[in-house]
This record gives structure tokens, C-alpha cells and sequence, in this order.
């Protein structure tokens, strides 16, 4: 029976998730016209794309990088591809010319040709913005308001946020005086009531009101002005506006400031409360002291006029912060203050100013400069945090696991164990903390170049100085008999034997036999590299990279004989990777011993009995010799033992047992069981 057109579809869609579980990115490969033309949608961006990469390359898998040496036996670079198509969609053939058809402008809903023109729109303004911006300057102007907004609340150091005031854009050839009108206009502050201050970096890196523009100033173009001012390679002009007000709350005419004056900002700290709060500025005199303007302070901050004060000068805050008592009886010459320059003040005499956190200014800006709010993960949930704690950066290693034991109502803080976060991989560091290993909160946070706010944690079931005293190994039990690995976590002090190791193993492990003795062995990709002798010390053994493996040791190998040799057997596959043949280990590696004379046949016998694979699937299997990755194929009939003369060389020279088919679990439980992954068990 002939199938109706209705049956058939075409492919008009590739939908594609790009990452993995936790996060991602989607995109589509779309062919608009059924044609071999394909394009790209990623977000606002749409590209042409050929169809290899639409139809080959989007299922994930692995890549193998070129090799950089070609002609030498190295492994080839895989990498994981994380573009994964997750959606095809299909096209009914019999409908393909009602849905692949012209589209007109009118065919767009209303809502949808709005939004594009607006978004065109944009997109023009801001062309034409970037390609203008050299005929332009930034002039930002922060306002006695921004400094009331900001201060104790976005700010604690300095005076403003430039990022937070209000920017102009102004043409460079534009006069500043003119420029004032756009102020007057924006502000409501007339021309006559405006005075301008420029800003200046200072060398201990505060940035503060430096001086007043003069009127010849006035009169050059911004753009000249900006040149002048700001030698770095800056298109902004920062400039602080000085707004008097008189009786009635109105604008009034700047007072003329002559060379004794100095302009000085004022912060007002509560200690009750924990807060810091801008007050205004005032202009006092060169040669005048402080105590003439404690009135006016008072005034500011609403005080009793018998209200007594003390006074600090905020200095720096970079690198860590200095903030001095200010003596109210000796002249702002004699403290070096000049155009700019911070004075907080608090309440001299507090009753209860013990109660208080940080009962003064100095006390309050060291707390914020270093206050850090760190987000606390268990290490058995990394993706999501479990507490969040405000520290700070100076708190040292104690205090820190102190406040974490409090949080998790641990009494004993040295069972916390903290590990750092890798800000690259969004993921902990491979290796926790020692114990009083890091000084600084600030030093648990940096990743190099980067610095983060998550820390994690874990709870251990000794103290960790005991627990940094003792050796943890993660060793792989692989029984004689069972079809299973089991992984046990032995934990010995540093100074113990891989024979300690051993004993304490029996002790949690199923023997086949009660006199059973056991090795352990070194395993890296599918190889084994040492039998540990039982005399090593265990304190140098990685078990990060390598597989620790213990196994019992048959009772053949008990007695050997002056002849008779242990070698190493390992499964293998050949692949072609550049065009050159390579030999890949997979499965399970073990140990044989084959004895004098004996022949392959014989051997396999053993090998078959050994790992109890089907006749039909053995017979499959090729077996050869393998000295530096050079495969030998060995006939029946050879005498084995010839070829392994050396009792040492340890993986250089095996046993292969090569498999035509990629390896694939096709075996039942108890078959084939040394050739694939065995199924894990762990226990601690």
C-alpha cells in the first residue's frame, strides 16, 4: 500500500540546550525556506550556518582535539561537547507551502511591529550616540541632595557615588556658562545662585571637592575644560554644585570665598543606633578652631546646646582605614585640614555607651570598611546556600568557624571544616582548609584575581587538628567472589603502614576465606602501576588522581616457584585517532601467574575460568603482547612465560586481551564481570 504525502515531514527546526543540569543556554537552527540554507537564532543575533554544524553537531558527545605531535603514541585530548539538539521540529510535507510562505509586514500582529520599530529605534540612537561620542562630554554633578541620599546608606567613605548623580551630555564646544542654563533649567537653581567645584583625586586615593571654578574658567568649552582638568584618558568632568539657601529655603547668591576660607563636610554618627548620616558643609576659617563651630554642629544634628561633642577627621579608607580624634582647641591650619576634607562627630558622654557595638566614628568605619556578608553552602549541597552570616574581612580562622558553629548550635568549633569557592568553576576547591591554615576572612575569600562571598562547610565527627593528624584513603575493595566493588574510607594516623592499612581493612571487608591475606595496588586508567609493599608509609599516597585498589591474593601465588612470573593482564581495543592505529586500555586490569612452560591455551583456559566470560564471547577475544603500547599477537601453542623474562617492569609490558567491540555492559551479573565497571558500593 502506497503511503499518502501526508506521512511525510521535513525537517524545519533544530531547538539546542547548550551547558548542563544546573544552567545553560538555548538557541535554534531554523531553515525559513526548507532550502539547505540554515540560520542561527541566539537571542538578538541571527547568522547564517551551515548544515553540518546545525545537523552534526549539536548532540553532545566527545571531540578529539588534533594532536600537536603526530607520529608519537599519545593519547589523543577529548573534550565534552555541551550543545545538545533537545527538540526537532517537523514540517507535514502536504502543508509545507501554508507555512513556509511569504510574510508582509502586514501579516505582523500590531503589538509585534510596535515593538520592533521601538527597538530599531533604540538601536539607531545608539549607533548614532557611539558614533558621536567624540563631539561629547560627560559632565556629572552630585548636589548637597546626593549627599544626604547616599552617605549611610549606598556610602559610608567620602562624599558620593558619581555613578548615582545626574549626567549631562554635553557638546565640547559648548561653554560652561551656557551650560549653567541647562543646570538652571534641571535643578530650578538660577545661573547667579550656582557655584561649581571640581574634584580631585587626592594621593591617599579619597576623592574629594578641591576648589571652586573661577569665572575665566567659565567662559572656555567643556570640552577644553575637561582636557584641562582631567589629564587620564577620561570624557567625564566630576563637579561638586554649591547651593546657599537663604531664610526662606530659596536659592541665594554663593558668598564669596576668599583664600582664608576652607569648604568642610560634616557626618553625624549615632552609636545607639549604629548609623552615620550626612548633616552639610560648612565654610569656617584657616586660622579658626573647632570649638567656634560646635553650635553650629549642634544646630545640624538637633542636639541640646549643652550638648557635648567629639570630633574625628576621616582621612582614608584605602588600604584600611584612618580616621583621628580632631582636638577641638587647636586651629584647622594646625590639623591640616583644607578644601574638602570629612569631619565626623558624635556625642561626647554616653551613659550606656558600653552596651554599644562600636561606641565611636573610628570603631563604626573600621566595621563597614571591613564588614563582609558571606553565603555558608554544606559541602554536601553546593549549589544552594544554607545560612548567610555578616563578618568581617579581618575576623581570623577561629572566629569565623566560631560564628559558623553557633549558626549550626555546634558546641565544639573545631569540628567545622570549611573549603573555599572556586569562582572559575562555580564550584569548592578540591582541597578543604587546615586547620588555622588561613589567617584572614579576606584570605578564605580570594580565588586568585577574584574574590567571593561563599564559603562551605561541613561537620566532622572528631576535631579537625586530630583529624589533619590522620591519613584518609579511599580504597576500592574488590572481592574474590562477588560481583562488586566496595569503597571503604580508612582513616589511620600519617605515621601507619600500607600493613596497617591491610588490618584495618579485614576488619570491614568480606573475606572469602578466613586466612585470606590482601594487597593493595596503584590503578590509573585502566593500569596498574605499584603493589604497595606493606612496609610504606601511607602519609604520601594519593588517592585523589590514582584508584587505590585491595584485592585478596590468591593462594596460587603464595609459593611461587624461581620460574614462574606475576604479570599484568589488561583489556584493550585499537582505535584510529589521526589516522594512526592507537591502542586504548578500558575494564578492569588484574594480575596472573603463568608458570614455566606453560602454553597460551593453556593460559586462556584459566583467564576464561578466571573471569567466567561465555565461550561464544571469548572466542572473540584476540590475545598479544604489549611492550610500550606495540601490540604482538601470540599463537596458542607459544610458550608464555618466554616472553616475560623480568619480575619488574610494572606495566610496561603485559598480557593483552583485545576486544573487537567497543566495551558495552552485555554480560549478566558474574560474567565478564573483570572486563567493565563493577557495580559500587560505599561504605565510611
Amino acid at each position: 500500500m502506497r503511503l499518502s504525502l501526508t506521512c511525510y515531514h521535513v525537517l524545519g527546526s533544530v531547538l539546542v540546550h547548550s551547558g548542563g543540569v544546573h544552567g545553560g543556554h538555548y538557541y535554534a537552527f531554523i531553515r525559513p525556506t526548507l532550502s539547505d540554507l540554515w540560520f542561527k537564532f541566539d537571542d538578538e543575533r541571527v547568522t547564517k550556518e551551515d548544515i553540518k554544524r546545525a545537523l552534526e553537531e549539536q548532540y553532545g558527545g566527545e571531540e578529539e582535539l588534533p594532536q600537536t605531535n603526530p607520529g608519537f603514541n599519545n593519547t589523543p585530548f577529548k573534550f565534552t561537547k555541551y550543545s545538545n539538539a533537545y527538540m526537532l521540529v517537523y514540517i507535514r510535507d502536504s502543508d509545507k507551502d501554508k507555512i513556509i510562505c511569504h510574510v508582509d509586514e502586514k501579516d505582523i500582529a500590531e503589538h509585534l511591529r510596535v515593538r520592533l520599530k521601538k527597538e530599531q529605534e533604540e538601536k539607531e540612537e545608539k549607533r548614532k550616540h557611539k558614533a558621536q561620542a567624540h563631539l561629547y562630554t560627560i559632565i556629572k554633578v552630585a548636589r548637597e541632595e546626593d549627599l544626604v541620599e547616599q552617605i549611610g546608606k549606598d556610602i559610608y567613605f567620602d562624599l558620593v557615588d558619581h555613578d548615582k548623580v545626574r549626567s549631562f551630555r554635553i557638546q565640547k564646544q559648548i561653554k560652561f556658562k551656557d551650560f549653567k542654563e541647562e543646570v538652571a533649567r534641571d535643578f530650578g537653581v538660577p545661573v547667579q545662585c550656582q557655584r561649581f567645584w571640581l574634584w580631585a583625586k587626592r594621593q591617599n586615593h579619597t576623592y574629594r571637592p578641591n576648589r571652586p571654578l573661577a569665572p575665566p574658567e567659565e567662559e572656555q568649552p567643556v570640552g577644553q575644560l575637561r582636557e584641562m582638568m582631567n589629564k587620564t584618558n577620561n570624557a567625564e568632568l566630576k563637579l561638586f554644585l554649591e547651593v546657599e539657601l537663604g531664610l526662606d529655603k530659596v536659592p541665594v547668591s554663593p558668598p564669596e570665598k576668599s583664600k582664608d576660607d576652607i569648604l568642610l563636610f560634616f557626618k553625624l554618627y549615632n552609636p545607639e543606633k549604629g548609623e552615620l548620616r550626612y548633616v552639610g558643609r560648612l565654610f569656617v576659617k584657616f586660622y579658626g578652631r573647632p570649638i567656634e563651630i560646635l553650635p553650629r554642629l549642634i544646630e545640624m544634628a538637633g542636639f541640646n546646646q549643652d550638648e557635648e561633642l567629639e570630633l574625628f577627621e576621616e582621612i582614608k579608607f584605602v588600604p584600611g582605614v584612618m580616621c583621628e580624634h580632631l582636638d577641638k582647641k587647636i586651629s584647622f591650619r594646625a590639623s591640616q585640614l583644607e578644601d574638602g576634607d570629612i569631619i565626623c562627630f558624635q556625642k561626647a558622654r554616653m551613659d550606656n555607651e558600653d552596651e554599644f557595638r562600636y561606641p565611636d566614628v573610628p570603631s563604626y568605619l573600621e566595621y563597614v570598611h571591613n564588614r563582609q556578608i558571606v553565603h555558608f553552602r554544606s559541602l554536601e549541597r553546593p549549589k544552594e546556600d544554607d545560612f548567610v552570616l555578616e563578618l568581617s574581612k579581618v575576623h581570623n580562622y577561629d572566629e569565623v568557624v566560631e560564628r559558623v558553629a553557633q549558626q549550626v548550635g555546634l558546641d565544639d568549633p573545631s569540628k567545622i571544616r570549611l573549603t573555599s569557592h572556586n569562582c572559575y568553576s562555580q564550584q569548592p576547591k578540591p582541597q578543604p582548609m587546615k586547620f588555622q591554615g588561613v589567617e584572614h576572612l579576606s584570605d578564605m575569600l580570594v580565588h586568585y584575581n577574584q574574590t567571593s562571598d561563599i564559603l562551605y562547610y561541613e561537620v566532622l565527627d572528631i576535631p579537625l587538628p586530630e583529624l589533619q593528624g590522620l591519613k584518609n584513603l579511599k580504597v576500592a575493595f574488590h572481592h574474590a567472589s562477588k560481583d562488586e566493588v566496595v569503597i571503604h574510607h580508612i582513616r589511620l594516623p600519617k605515621q601507619s603502614t600500607v600493613g596497617d592499612v591491610i588490618n584495618e581493612l579485614k576488619t570491614k571487608v568480606d573475606l572469602s576465606r578466613p586466612d585470606a591475606e590482601l594487597r593493595l595496588l596503584e590503578v590509573f586508567y585502566h593500569k596498574i602501576y605499584k603493589i604497595f609493599p606493606s612496609s610504606e608509609k601511607i602519609e604520601n599516597i594519593n588517592d585523589q588522581y590514582w584508584t587505590l585498589r585491595a584485592e585478596e591474593i590468591p593462594e596460587e601465588e603464595k609459593d611461587l616457584g624461581p620460574h614462574d612470573r606475576l604479570i599484568h593482564v589488561y583489556h584493550f581495543m585499537k582505535e584510529t585517532a589521526q589516522s594512526q592505529l592507537q591502542v586504548q586500555n578500558f575494564g578492569e586490569p588484574f594480575l596472573l601467574l603463568i608458570h614455566e612452560g606453560e602454553t597460551l591455551a593453556e593460559v586462556k583456559m584459566r583467564i576464561q575460568k578466571k573471569l567466567q566470560v561465555p565461550d561464544d564471547a571469548f572466542s572473540k577475544w584476540k590475545f598479544a603482547f604489549l611492550s610500550l603500547g606495540r601490540p604482538e599477537y601470540l599463537e596458542d601453542s607459544e610458550i608464555l612465560s618466554n616472553r616475560f623474562q623480568r619480575r619488574d617492569v610494572y606495566g610496561e609490558q603485559y598480557l593483552g586481551l583485545e576486544h573487537s567491540d567497543a566495551p558495552k555492559r552485555s554480560y549478566v551479573v558474574n560474567q565478564n564481570r573483570h572486563t567493565h565497571e563493577k557495580p559500587v558500593k560505599i561504605y565510611n
